[in-house]
């Protein structure tokens, strides 16, 4: 049974023919003691049949340790974006991107594939100054309107500097990590485990905690 209805996914298909290039999803999984692995295996399945430009590539995380190794995935369900190339593009979702989220997915697919971001020059030049591993986590909820923009803008960054990686946490399936980081309210941004601020603030918010940081 689909996820989608014929409508959604005319909406969903209008906005991945936006597409560039090519864009991989690989996706971490394992059959026990992940309740929400299969739903959200199903999720991209499903959105990746909605574009030939879209490929989906599954791995088990107990038995391709050495694969969620390499692109730093530590727990599951994972999705990783590669880009037309095959690069790790560092956009990271930890948990189904669904209800609010799907736009913060729809919106990294693009990006991955390709698709030009306008940056004024003077971010632009402060992002290119990054020069040490920066890791945000945005914590997310999936009833929650604003986090979507918290996402897309740490993804802009991973994406924009090879020094920052940026994963979209779903509160719900890890809620033992938003116990750990005191997850109040969503979405709350955690840099580098030791700064953290809460809203979908601007790009030049983000660069001002990395740069103190």
């Amino acid at each position: 049974m689909a996820l989608f209805d014929d409508n959604i996914q005319k909406q969903l298909k209008e906005i991945l023919d936006q597409m560039v290039g090519d864009v991989t999803l690989l996706f971490f999984t394992q059959e026990i003691e992940c309740q929400t692995c299969k739903d959200t295996h199903d999720f991209v399945n499903e959105i990746a049949g909605l574009n030939d430009k879209l490929n989906v590539k599954t791995y088990n995380f107990v038995n391709d340790k050495e694969k969620a190794e390499a692109y730093g995935v530590d727990k599951v369900p994972a999705i990783v974006l590669l880009d037309k190339d095959g690069q790790d593009t560092r956009m990271k979702y930890y948990g189904i991107p669904g209800g609010y989220e799907i736009n913060s997915f729809l919106a990294g697919i693009l990006m991955a594939s390709g698709r030009d971001e306008q940056i004024p020059a003077e971010l632009k030049k402060r992002i290119a100054a990054i020069d040490k591993p920066v890791h945000i986590q945005v914590f997310v909820s999936l009833g929650c309107p604003h986090c979507p923009n918290a996402v897309m803008t740490a993804h802009l960054l991973a994406l924009e500097n090879e020094n920052v990686k940026a994963d979209m946490v779903e509160t719900s399936t890890f809620t033992h990590l938003a116990v750990r980081y005191n997850v109040s309210s969503v979405p709350k941004i955690v840099i580098n485990e030791e700064h953290d601020f809460v809203g979908a603030q601007p790009l030049p918010h983000f660069l001002d905690v990395i740069e103190k940081a």
